[in-house]
């Protein structure tokens, strides 16, 4: 990043879109806040490759994915 540019604030690159093409650097993983998953919810579904997953919100607020 050229130091004379601003850097972009973590709100948006939490919220920002993108779709991976295989090829993304890791430098450039991004964030994503739970409640833009969780919606409300305690728990979401997740579907990878055919299979499903389960990502839930414990009582303790820890996360939990189960197959």
């Amino acid at each position: 990043m050229n130091s004379d540019q601003p850097k972009p604030d973590n709100q948006s690159m939490q919220t920002s879109a993108s779709h991976s093409t295989g090829s993304q650097d890791p430098s450039e993983t991004r964030a994503i806040q739970a409640h833009c998953l969780f919606h409300g919810n305690q728990e979401i579904l997740i579907s990878h490759n055919g299979e499903h997953y389960r990502l839930r919100i414990t009582r303790n607020n820890k996360l939990i994915l189960t197959k």
